[in-house]
C-alpha cells in the first residue's frame, strides 16, 4: 500500500465503523444502521452544518462494538444525504462519498450532562486529514482507461443493475483515479479487495486493480451463466420427461394397467443407489436395468432379467448382524442345552476363543461328527445363539445335484440361485450360521457331484469370491459362520474332509441318558402333552429299565418317543376318569402296561460258556454293540462258509484268521491238512444287519481255535482287534463306544490291542468300573485268557505237544484225563 501525504489540516467528525462495506469517493449508497453508537455518530453529523461523518471498514466484521485497533486507518469522508427511521428502531442512510482520509482517534464526545458517554451511548470521534492523489502525467494511463471501458461495456450486460444513466456517468471519466472509484462499488468482490483498492494512492495501480477485480467478475459471471443455461436444459428435460410420463400414465390407465412399468424400473435404480453392495454387483445390476428399460413388459425375457434384479437386491451384500463373542456365556449357554459331551464343547469354546482373538472368521470349518441323536444339530444352534448369529440349517441328504448347491444359469426356464444363496436371503443377513446337516448323506449323478461345489463353499481362502451360476458375480461368503454335521466320515470325499475341523460326538452314557431324560425329556413332554408336573411321576428305577430294554441307541430320540408314548397313556387315563388331579406313577413294575413287552435283551452274553462262541465288539452310527461269533466244524472237503451280511472286509478277517491258525496248526497239535477234511462256517447273527471292518480279527481267530480244540470261550469276556497273519494284534477306533457296549452287556473282562491302552485315558470312570481291561500284542495272549479254564471235549492221541498247548494245559485249560491232541 503507498502512503498518503496529508495536505490539508485534520477534520474532527463523527466515525462509523462499516462491517463488510467500502465507501468510495464520489459513490452514492444506501446503508441500513443499527448499532446504537452508529446511530448517534449519523445524528451528530447531522447536527454540524456540512453534514459530514467518517466511514472506515472494520477489519474483523463479527465485532459489534470494534475498537480503533479494529478498524482500517483509510476510510471515506461522507455526507448524508437522507435518513430515515424505520419502525424496528433501525434507519436507513443515503451517503455521498467525498474524498479519502486518514484518521487517528479523537477524545470521545461527551454525553448531554457533559460527563463521560456510559457504555453504548457514545461513539468514536476521527481526527481525519484528507489524502492527496498521486498525480497523473502523460498519456500512457489511457491505455488502462480504454481497456475498463470496453470490458466494463461486456460486464453492463452481465450485470443489469447497471443500468444506462449509471454507465453513461462512468464512462465520463477519463481520470484513471475517478474511474477506478466509481467503478469499484458495483463490484461483487470481497470487501477486503475493495479496501485494498481504496487504500491505493497511485490512480493507474488503483485502476488496474479494479480492472482485475472487474475481470474476475466477468469470468465467474460468465460461469454461473453456463451453469444457470446447463441447469435450465436439464430443468427443460425433466419437464419434458415429465410430461411424457404423464401421458404414459394416461396411456397406461386407459388400456387397463394401472402400474407403470418405468416407474418401477426406476424405483428399482432408486434401491440399487442407496443399497449396501459392492460396486462391481452394483453395475452390473445397473446393466440389467438398462436392458429392463428397452424390453416390453409383455416379453418373456422380461420377467427374466426383473427376476434377476430382484435377488440382486433382495442378497444382504454387505449388511451384517452384530455378532459379539462372550466365551462365558457361551459356555452357559452349551451347558445349559447340552448334557455332557465336555470335549467337544471345550473344542468349540477354543474355536471362538481365538476367532474373538483374531476377530474374524477365517479358520477350519467345524464338523460335527456322530451317530444319530446325539445333538449335532442343537448344538450348532446352541453355538449361534451363543455367538448372536441368525441360525441357517440347509439339509444335504439326498442332494445329488451339483446346482442345488451352486444355482441354474439363467439360460434354463425356472432358473434360481443353489439353496447356499436363497438361505442368506431368507435370514436377510451376511454373517449367520450355516449349519449343513448331513453332509455324509450327498449323492452324485450324471447331474454333477454336490460334494465338489462344496469345496469352494467350505474353503477359507476360497469362499470370499464364492460364484453361484445364477448371479454369475462373486459373493463374499468369508463372514458365515459354517458348522457342518454327520454320522460317519467314510462317505465324505478326502478333499472335503480335509477342509473341515472334525470334532467326534460319541454316543450318550447310561448315566447321562438318564440325566438327560429327568430332567430335560421328561419335563419336554410332559409340557407337550398337556399334563402337569403333578400328574405323572417316573421313577428312576423305571427310567433306566426304559434306556436299557426299551432303547437301544447312541442318542436320546428313540428314549423322548418312550417317554412321549408314557404321557400319551397318562393323559388318556386322566381324561377317562376326569380327574386333573389324578397322578399316574410308572415303575419297573408297570412299566410294561406303558409300553408293551421289552423290545431289547439288557445283557447279551451267553448264560454258558459255549465251544466256537466269542464275543466281539464292533463300534456302528448306534455307538457300540456287542457282536456274537459263531463258528462250526462239519465233515466236507475244506470249504469256508461267511454268513451274517459280512462285509468284504471282515470276510478277509475271517480269512486272515484261518490262515493264521493253519500256519500255526503245529503249535496247536492239529495235523498240517486238517482243513482239508473239514467245512467250516463262520456266523455272525443279527444277519439283517450289514457288518464290516477289520476289529473282529481276534474275534473270529478264538472263535475258530475253540471250534477247533472244542474248548468254550468264556462267556463273561469280550474282545477286539485287528489280526495279522503273523498273529499280531493291530489297534481299533471306537474303544470307549465298544466298553460301553461291554458294561452294557454285563461283561467283566475286555481284550483290547496294546497301542489302544492310551485312549483308556478318554474313556470314563463310570464305563471302565466293573471292566477288567487285558491289553495284548499277539493272539497267542488271547487264548490263554479267552479259553475257558477245566473244561473242554480233548480229541485221543496227544503226543506231540506244542509250547502254546502245553500251556494251555498247564492253566487248566485242557483235561488231562483226555486221549491226545485233538486233530
Amino acid at each position: 500500500m503507498a502512503e498518503y501525504r496529508s495536505v490539508l489540516p485534520p477534520l474532527e467528525l463523527p466515525l462509523m465503523p462499516l462491517r463488510e462495506v467500502v465507501m468510495f469517493p464520489r459513490a452514492i449508497a444506501p446503508l441500513f444502521v443499527g448499532r446504537e453508537g452508529s446511530i448517534k455518530a449519523i445524528e451528530k453529523a447531522i447536527e454540524m452544518h456540512d453534514r459530514q461523518i467518517f466511514l472506515v471498514a472494520q477489519s474483523d466484521s463479527t465485532l459489534t462494538k470494534p475498537e480503533a485497533e479494529d478498524l482500517f486507518k483509510i476510510g471515506t469522508v461522507s455526507r448524508v444525504l437522507q435518513l430515515l427511521r424505520l419502525p424496528d428502531g433501525s434507519i436507513k442512510v443515503l451517503f455521498e462519498g467525498l474524498y479519502r482520509a486518514h484518521w487517528t482517534a479523537a477524545p470521545g464526545p461527551l454525553s448531554e450532562n457533559g460527563a463521560e458517554p456510559a457504555e453504548g451511548e457514545g461513539f468514536q470521534l476521527a481526527l481525519v486529514r484528507p489524502c492527496a492523489e498521486v498525480p497523473v502525467s502523460g498519456q500512457g494511463h489511457m491505455a488502462a482507461v480504454n481497456a475498463m471501458l470496453e470490458t466494463l461495456d461486456d460486464y453492463a450486460k452481465m450485470n443489469k443493475k447497471l443500468t444506462l444513466e449509471v454507465m453513461q456517468a462512468i464512462t465520463a471519466n477519463t481520470n484513471p483515479g475517478v474511474l477506478a472509484d466509481a467503478v469499484a462499488p458495483h463490484l461483487k468482490v470481497d470487501y477486503l479487495k475493495k479496501q485494498a483498492a481504496l487504500e491505493t494512492a497511485n490512480p493507474v495501480e488503483r485502476l488496474e486493480m479494479v480492472y482485475g477485480l472487474l475481470q474476475g467478475e466477468i469470468s465467474a459471471a460468465g460461469i454461473e451463466k453456463r451453469i444457470k443455461n446447463r441447469v435450465r436444459t436439464q430443468m427443460e428435460r425433466n419437464q419434458r420427461e415429465y410430461y411424457l410420463n404423464e401421458q404414459i400414465k394416461a396411456i397406461n390407465k386407459e388400456m387397463g394397467r394401472e402400474d407403470d412399468p418405468q416407474e418401477e424400473v426406476n424405483e428399482i435404480e432408486r434401491r440399487l443407489g442407496g443399497k449396501n453392495m459392492p460396486d462391481e454387483a452394483r453395475e452390473k445390476a445397473l446393466r440389467e436395468v438398462k436392458k429392463l428399460r428397452q424390453i416390453p413388459p409383455s416379453s418373456a425375457e422380461y420377467t427374466v432379467v426383473r427376476n434377476y434384479v430382484d435377488w440382486v437386491l433382495d442378497l444382504p451384500w454387505n449388511i451384517l448382524k452384530d455378532a459379539a463373542i462372550d466365551i462365558e456365556n457361551a459356555r452357559q449357554i452349551l451347558d445349559a442345552d447340552h448334557y455332557g459331551l465336555q470335549k467337544p464343547k471345550e473344542r468349540i469354546l477354543e474355536f471362538l476363543a481365538v476367532q474373538k482373538l483374531v476377530n474374524k472368521l477365517k479358520g477350519p470349518i467345524l464338523c460335527l461328527v456322530g451317530p444319530p441323536g446325539v445333538g449335532k444339530t442343537s448344538l450348532a444352534k446352541s453355538v449361534a445363539k451363543a455367538t448372536g448369529r441368525e441360525f441357517v440349517r440347509l439339509s444335504l441328504g439326498g442332494v445329488r445335484d451339483e446346482a442345488e448347491i451352486r444355482g441354474h444359469r439363467r439360460t434354463y426356464v425356472g432358473a434360481l440361485p443353489g439353496k447356499i444363496i436363497q438361505s442368506l436371503k431368507r435370514v436377510k443377513y451376511n454373517n449367520p450360521l450355516f449349519c449343513l446337516d448331513e453332509i455324509d448323506k450327498l449323492s452324485t449323478d450324471f447331474r454333477g457331484d454336490p460334494s465338489s461345489a462344496l469345496l469352494e463353499v467350505l474353503d477359507p481362502e476360497q469362499n470370499n469370491a464364492f460364484v453361484d451360476h445364477y448371479l454369475d458375480m462373486d459373493y463374499d461368503l468369508s463372514q458365515v459362520f459354517f458348522i457342518t454335521t454327520a454320522n460317519s466320515l467314510h462317505s465324505i470325499p478326502l478333499p472335503l474332509q480335509d477342509r473341515m475341523e472334525i470334532i467326534k460326538l460319541p454316543g450318550y452314557l447310561e448315566n447321562e441318558k438318564h440325566s438327560i431324560g429327568k430332567h430335560f425329556l421328561l419335563p419336554k413332554q410332559i409340557e407337550a402333552h398337556g399334563l402337569e408336573t403333578k400328574n405323572l411321576r417316573l421313577s428312576n428305577n423305571g427310567l433306566l429299565e426304559i434306556i436299557r430294554s426299551y432303547t437301544k441307541e447312541a442318542g436320546v430320540r428313540n428314549l423322548e418317543r418312550e417317554i412321549a408314548a408314557i404321557c400319551r397313556k397318562s393323559a388318556m387315563q386322566i381324561v377317562a376318569l376326569d380327574d386333573l388331579e389324578k397322578q399316574v406313577i410308572v415303575t419297573c413294575q408297570n412299566l410294561s402296561q406303558f409300553l408293551g413287552v421289552k423290545k431289547y435283551r439288557y445283557g447279551e452274553r451267553e448264560d454258558d460258556p459255549q465251544i466256537g462262541v466269542c464275543i466281539g465288539l464292533a463300534y456302528t452310527e448306534l455307538g457300540g454293540e456287542m457282536l456274537m461269533v459263531e463258528t462250526a466244524l462239519m465233515p466236507g472237503t475244506g470249504k469256508v462258509l461267511t454268513t451274517g451280511k459280512l462285509g468284504e472286509v471282515m470276510q478277509e478277517s475271517a480269512r486272515a484268521a484261518l490262515s493264521y491258525v493253519r500256519s500255526r496248526s503245529d503249535m496247536f497239535g492239529l495235523r498240517p491238512d486238517f482243513h482239508k477234511e473239514i467245512d467250516i462256517h463262520i456266523h455272525v447273527p443279527e444277519g439283517a444287519i450289514p457288518k464290516d471292518g477289520p476289529s473282529a480279527g481276534i474275534t473270529l481267530a478264538t472263535s475258530l481255535v475253540s471250534a477247533l480244540l472244542g474248548i468254550p470261550v468264556r462267556n463273561d469276556i469280550a474282545m477286539t482287534g485287528e489280526i495279522t497273519l503273523r498273529g499280531r494284534v493291530l489297534p481299533i477306533g471306537g474303544l470307549r463306544e465298544k466298553l460301553f457296549a461291554a458294561q452294557r452287556g454285563l461283561i467283566t473282562s475286555v481284550i483290547i490291542p496294546k497301542d489302544n491302552e492310551k485312549d483308556l485315558k478318554e474313556v470314563p470312570d463310570d464305563i471302565l468300573k466293573g471292566l477288567t481291561i487285558t491289553v495284548v500284542n499277539h493272539v497267542d495272549e488271547v487264548l490263554p485268557q479267552a479259553l475257558l479254564a477245566g473244561s473242554g471235549e480233548l480229541y485221543p492221541g496227544r503226543d506231540n505237544i506244542t509250547p502254546l498247548y502245553r500251556s494251555l494245559r498247564m492253566q487248566g485249560c485242557l483235561d488231562e484225563s483226555a486221549g491226545s491232541a485233538p486233530h
